[in-house]
């Protein structure tokens, strides 16, 4: 799926496009009230520096892996709503470089995020922003090629969360989303993740 990401976040924004010239503008295409939704998605973990390693890794190669979503929300106004999602960002893993010798990491990461979004609606298509908090675990694990036994560790973290996107409505209750949200984790503050969602809005 990796491969794809990129594209499918292209179509899918030129197809929310066509969507937007070709629907007929209803009252109700933007309705308040509860929905629920799931997205899948890419997340790049780009590390700068390993939990419980200390200097000892000295290059590390950035890795990524296919993640998973699932959501609810209320929205009160066109304008504004509060969401919370379980995120799952995979497993993550790749090689690294240490002193005296090389090895490889994985880490898993999956938590809770409450978040309050703001919308602009434009007809059937409308672009959002999103602000929030995510509390995760995080579970790194580092074996060296040699000498010696790996490292495993266990955190409780939480770490802001923002991003934003452009969704379309279909069928007056099916929302699709193409988004990009940004997780400040730390010793690897420029991780990202893209997803593709699709929601109910009841």
């Amino acid at each position: 799926m990796k491969a794809f990401i990129f594209p499918s976040v292209v179509l899918i924004g030129l197809s929310l496009s066509a969507l937007s010239a070709s629907a007929e503008m209803r009252d109700d295409i933007n309705p308040t009230g509860p929905y629920v939704g799931v997205g899948v998605g890419q997340f790049n973990l780009r590390i700068k520096h390993l939990n419980d390693v200390d200097n000892a890794v000295s290059s590390i190669n950035n890795s990524d892996d296919n993640a998973w979503k699932a959501f609810v929300g209320y929205r009160f106004m066109p304008y504004l709503s509060v969401e919370a999602a379980y995120i799952d960002f995979g497993r993550p893993n790749d090689t690294f470089t240490a002193t005296g010798s090389n090895g490889n990491y994985r880490v898993d990461l999956s938590g809770f995020s409450p978040s309050i979004v703001g919308h602009v609606p434009l007809g059937p298509i409308e672009l959002f922003a999103k602000a929030g908090e995510y509390y995760y675990d995080v579970h790194t694990r580092v074996n060296f090629d040699s000498p010696g036994p790996g490292i495993d560790t266990k955190h409780s973290r939480n770490d802001f969360l923002w991003g934003g996107g452009i969704s379309g409505v279909i069928f007056h209750h099916v929302e699709l989303r193409a988004e990009y949200e940004k997780v400040e984790i730390q010793n690897a503050r420029d991780s990202d993740a893209f997803w593709l969602s699709a929601a109910w809005r009841f």
